[in-house]
C-alpha cells in the first residue's frame, strides 16, 4: 500500500545560494497556500487543487512548511553543561564538559542521553545533524540506535582523544582504530547513518592518532571527518606549540589527510587567507556556531571573507557551549555577529546555509534541506509567529523577506508545530 500525505501550507525553500546580503534572490521558491504531496515518505509534488480521497490531507493553512533544520555540528553530552558559567573555551573543557562526558560511559546513560538529546533536536525543527558523542563507544552505539529508531539521517563517530585530556577520556591509537572500524563497518551507510572520523581536536590527538584517523577516512569510502579548528586565540596558540612543524592550525589536519570534500570543521574563526584556500581547495566546509562563539568570547566570523575563497558555510548550534537547540534562534545570532562586521545577512542566506546549503556540504543535497521532488519529507511546520508581539510585527510585514526575518529574528522552539521525519510525524506541539 502506498503511504500519501498532503500537507497545506505556505511552502517555502531556497533553490541554491542567495549570496550574503541579496534580498531580491531568485532562488526563493514560495508557494503560499499550497498542498506539498509525500508519497512513501518522500517529495512527490505540490499543487494547489485538493487532492483526492487517496491522500491523508491535513489542513495547516495560515502556517509555514519548511525542510528539517540541518545542525552540521553539535555534541549530544553537552545538554547537562547548557548554560555553564563563566569561562573560556579551555577552562571550559576541563571544568564542565569532560566531567558531563564521562558519564557516558555507561550504556543506560549513553541510551538516556541519545533518546533525550533526539527527541530535543525533533522538538526545536532539527531533522538531521552531525553529532559529538563521547570516546566511549557504547555512546556512539546509542546515537546510531536512537536515530534509527527516530529515522533520522545522522553523521556521527568515536570521538578521538589520547593525550590532554583526563585518563577517564583517554584512549589509545590501537584501541581507537579497533573500535572505529567495528563502528564502521556496523553503521556506516545502514539506513540513514553515517560515520565520521571525530578527532575532538588537534590538541587532544597525538600525530600518530591523527594519522590513523586519516588512514581510516581514506580506506572507507563515503565517511566523514568532523573536529573542531581554529575556535578561540588561545587554542590556536597551543596548537602552534604542539605541531611547530605546521603552517598553521588547519595545516595539522591536512598534514595527516583529514581535509576533503567531507570534512566538517566547526567554527574557523581564526584563519588566513591561506587556510581559506586550503579549505577551498579540499573542499572542506566550516560549521559556524554564533551562540556558542559569542558565549564563550571565542569572536565573530568572516563569513564574508570564507564566501569569497569559495568556502562552504553552514549553520549549528554547538550546544553545549551554544545556548540553544533551536536553529531559528541560531540564525538570529548568526545575523548579529555579521552585523558586528558591517555584513547584512539576509534570512534567504540563514536559512540556505541551515538547510540545503548544510546538505550540500554533507554531499547529501538529493536526499534532505529542500522541498524538491525525490527528497525525504523532513519536514517542519511553524506558525509564522508566536506571542502578540510577533503576531502585530507579522500583520504589518509589507513583502516576503520582511515576515521571514522577522520570523527568524522574533521565533524560537515555541513557533514549531509539527516535524516529520521520512513524511512520519515524529514530533507535535502538545
Amino acid at each position: 500500500m502506498t503511504n500519501r500525505l498532503a500537507l497545506r501550507a505556505d511552502l517555502l525553500d531556497i533553490t541554491a545560494d542567495p549570496g550574503l546580503s541579496s534580498v531580491d534572490a531568485p532562488s526563493v521558491r514560495f508557494d503560499p497556500d499550497c498542498w506539498l504531496l509525500v508519497e512513501d515518505g518522500r517529495i512527490a509534488g505540490r499543487t494547489r487543487e485538493t487532492p483526492g480521497d487517496d491522500w491523508d490531507k491535513r489542513d495547516f493553512s495560515g502556517r509555514l512548511l519548511l525542510p528539517g533544520f540541518i545542525d552540521t555540528h553539535v555534541h549530544c553530552p553537552q545538554l547537562d553543561v547548557i548554560a555553564s558559567h563563566g569561562e573560556a573555551l579551555l577552562p571550559w573543557l576541563e571544568r564542565y564538559v569532560f566531567p558531563a562526558e564521562r558519564r557516558f560511559e555507561e550504556a543506560v546513560a549513553a541510551r538516556e542521553g541519545a533518546d533525550r538529546f533526539l527527541d530535543l533536536l525533533l522538538a526545536h525543527g532539527t531533522t538531521s545533524a552531525v553529532v559529538f558523542p563521547t570516546v566511549h563507544k557504547v555512546s556512539v552505539e546509542a546515537l546510531f540506535q536512537a536515530a534509527a529508531g527516530h529515522g533520522m539521517r545522522l553523521i556521527t563517530g568515536k570521538v578521538l582523544m589520547d593525550r590532554h585530556v583526563p585518563d577517564y577520556l583517554s584512549d589509545d591509537v590501537v584501541s581507537a582504530r579497533a573500535d572505529c572500524i567495528e563502528l564502521i563497518e556496523r553503521w556506516h551507510g545502514r539506513g540513514r547513518a553515517a560515520y565520521a572520523l571525530t578527532p575532538r581536536f588537534a590538541p587532544t590527538s597525538t600525530p600518530a592518532q591523527l594519522s590513523m584517523a586519516g588512514e581510516l577516512l581514506s580506506r572507507y569510502p563515503g565517511t566523514y571527518m568532523h573536529t573542531h579548528v581554529a575556535e578561540n586565540r588561545d587554542e590556536v596558540g597551543w596548537v602552534a606549540s604542539l605541531f611547530p612543524e605546521a603552517r598553521s592550525y588547519l595545516d595539522v589536519y591536512a598534514s595527516h589527510g583529514l581535509l576533503n570534500e567531507r570534512s566538517m570543521l566547526a567554527h574557523g574563526i581564526w584563519l588566513d587567507d591561506a587556510d581559506r584556500a586550503l579549505l577551498a581547495d579540499s573542499g572542506a566546509q566550516v560549521a559556524h556556531c554564533p551562540t556558542s562563539n559569542l558565549f564563550l568570547g571565542s569572536g565573530l566570523l568572516d563569513w564574508a571573507r570564507l564566501q569569497a575563497a569559495g568556502v562552504g558555510v553552514s549553520l549549528a548550534t554547538d550546544v553545549g557551549a551554544g545556548t540553544t537547540l533551536s536553529m531559528v534562534r541560531t540564525l538570529a545570532e548568526a545575523y548579529k555577529v555579521q552585523a558586528l562586521q558591517g555584513v547584512k545577512l539576509t534570512a534567504w542566506k540563514a536559512l540556505y546555509a541551515a538547510t540545503r546549503g548544510a546538505a550540500r556540504a554533507l554531499q547529501l543535497e538529493s536526499e534532505i534541506g529542500s522541498l524538491d521532488v525525490g527528497a525525504t519529507a523532513d519536514l517542519a511546520l511553524w506558525d509564522w509567529a508566536h506571542g502578540p508581539l510577533a503576531q502585530h510585527r507579522d500583520r504589518l510585514a509589507r513583502e516576503l523577506h520582511e515576515r521571514v526575518f522577522a520570523w527568524m529574528t522574533l521565533g524560537d522552539e515555541r513557533n514549531l508545530v509539527s516535524a516529520w521525519v521520512a513524511g512520519t510525524e515524529r514530533w507535535r506541539r502538545a
